[in-house]
């Protein structure tokens, strides 16, 4: 639960750009304070008055450029400002449909396009000086969560000097260049997911769920330890799935609001590292803190429906990305490799037991897997294993993650160096991937 302070009479902007004929009769024009029911552990809320929103930069650094009329709030395009200091990357997270990513810094935080890539905004909160009262002002942002193209965004301060507490999530509106309310917690906020109707917010060992029009109170969540602050929400209009670590090491917490049913899958013995859920909240594809296999379950009922291994040496997961029709996952980790593995049952076919054709291309590149099925049992697991059909080694050192990009099987991969890749593979013959393109976002660029 958390305290809600509205700023001075902001507009509070419609999230979903395309809304649907008929509104929701509980959307309200702007903040109220709510009441919510205290609670006597840790976690709870403290009141707080509401903070002075950072002075506003310009509200609309292009205001001849033609909009779209289907967009309610587009993004803005980067303001003429002068260069400041390479900065230091805090966070970096793709947007719901892996079309853009954000990237906190030490300064402020920055909105990429994936393809093309291109810087479309930054927020430095920081002046360029170097001196120590500007170093002691403040600017660190840990988190930034994106809600698909829209202006809107949430953000939670970080870094040696945040600019907000890290205990609070700041609504941030791009349109207006400043916060307009903030939900405040006792504990530091770990993580952020955003839907058109929801804001979940993830602390350590609780999860709640606000009703993003009036930021309602409308479900919260015990987890064990949960530092990463992991979490996962499915992007369906229809249906509204969220994912999260359970109360036991290796257990995950599935939550299926339409049907109003909650489901536990133990899917491992080691504590849950990382884990990715499809857009429509059909399949969940989960890693351990040994990081050697990655295990694919069906969320309704808990059904394991592949595992593929990464390597036989422990390894951190980093990232975990399904393709848009769940016929690919992209894995990365701290051994410097992303792999690309082929998925037997993709999101649709999720719920049916029907076997694929072996003809099935789709399934071409994991027959080797089946090859040694008739002396199961007797060779160890480790030979029976699925492997990746596709890789591409990174330099190592740097904290990586994937997603797959919009062209045809394509992946891109972010790095907390500042680096931005595009990559090729192969669906036939597997192998190394081909790299396509590469950039160092934290460095200026005349494309910018």
């Amino acid at each position: 639960m958390a305290t809600l302070s509205a700023f001075s009479s902001p507009p509070w902007p419609n999230p979903n750009p395309n809304p649907n004929p008929n509104p929701n009769p509980n959307f309200v024009d702007s903040f109220s304070d709510h009441s919510f029911p205290p609670e006597s552990d840790s976690d709870s809320p403290i009141p707080q008055d509401p903070i002075e929103p950072p002075h506003p930069q310009d509200p609309n650094p292009n205001p001849n450029a033609t909009q779209n009329p289907n967009i309610q709030y587009p993004l803005t395009t980067p303001p003429d400002s002068p260069p400041s200091p390479q900065p230091n990357l805090l966070h970096l997270s793709f947007n719901q449909d892996h079309g853009c990513f954000a990237a906190g810094t030490d300064h402020g935080f920055r909105i990429f396009n994936c393809d093309p890539f291109r810087e479309i905004f930054r927020r430095d909160f920081i002046s360029s000086s170097t001196d120590s009262a500007a170093e002691e002002s403040g600017g660190g942002i840990s988190a930034v969560e994106m809600l698909f193209r829209c202006n809107i965004l949430a953000l939670v301060g970080g870094g040696p000097h945040p600019q907000y507490p890290p205990n609070k999530v700041m609504i941030w509106d791009d349109h207006q260049s400043r916060c307009i309310g903030e939900l405040s917690f006792r504990s530091n906020v770990r993580s952020v997911r955003l839907r058109r109707d929801r804001i979940v917010v993830v602390l350590e060992q609780k999860v709640y769920v606000y009703n993003f029009a009036d930021l309602k109170l409308l479900h919260q969540i015990e987890t064990i330890a949960n530092p990463k602050g992991l979490c996962a929400v499915s992007q369906q209009t229809s249906s509204l799935v969220l994912v999260c670590p359970g109360l036991q090491k290796g257990q995950v917490r599935v939550e299926h609001y339409a049907s109003k049913r909650t489901k536990f899958i133990m899917a491992h013995d080691s504590r849950i590292a990382c884990f990715a859920l499809t857009p429509d909240g059909q399949l969940l594809a989960t890693a351990s803190s040994k990081g050697t296999l990655v295990r694919v379950y069906n969320t309704i009922d808990g059904t394991l429906l592949q595992e593929v291994r990464r390597g036989a040496d422990r390894a951190e997961i980093y990232s975990l990305a399904f393709s848009s029709t769940a016929q690919w996952l992209a894995v990365s980790s701290d051994k410097g490799t992303v792999h690309v593995f082929s998925l037997k049952v993709n999101s649709a076919s999720a719920g049916n037991d029907k076997p694929r054709s072996a003809s099935d291309p789709n399934l071409a590149v994991t027959q080797s897997s089946t090859s040694l099925s008739f002396i199961r049992g007797v060779l160890p697991k480790y030979f029976n294993s699925e492997w990746s059909v596709a890789q591409f080694r990174l330099p190592e050192g740097s904290h990586y993650i994937v997603a797959f990009g919009h062209q045809k099987n394509t992946v891109v991969i972010l790095g907390m160096d500042g680096s931005f890749y595009r990559c090729q593979f192969d669906t036939v013959n597997g192998g190394e991937m081909t790299q396509l393109e590469y950039h160092n976002f934290l460095k200026p660029e005349e494309a910018f």
